[in-house]
């Protein structure tokens, strides 16, 4: 199963259920906006909300240049294929 396609019971794309899977981290970045700009938390629970959104954010990076690299892996591989043809 692909790493961005996991859901929240499952292993994210290093194996540690600790780290959420791309769409997990984007939701609870999402969810934390939300909260912070609806006024729901005050100004200390506001900033350890924000501080978790970074470390999700940080996250959803790490994915991305993962997927992104496995892509021009794939690419290069596809056009050296061709060129054998």
């Amino acid at each position: 199963m692909s790493p961005t396609r996991q859901g929240s019971g499952e292993k994210g794309a290093t194996g540690d259920a600790a780290e959420p899977a791309f769409e997990e981290a984007l939701a609870r970045v999402e969810a934390i906006i939300e909260r912070i700009e609806g006024g729901e938390v005050g100004l200390e629970e506001s900033l350890a909300q924000y501080e978790k959104g970074v470390e999700m954010i940080r996250r959803c990076r790490v994915l991305l240049e993962r997927a992104e690299q496995k892509v021009e892996e794939l690419t290069a591989k596809m056009k050296q294929d061709r060129g054998g043809e």
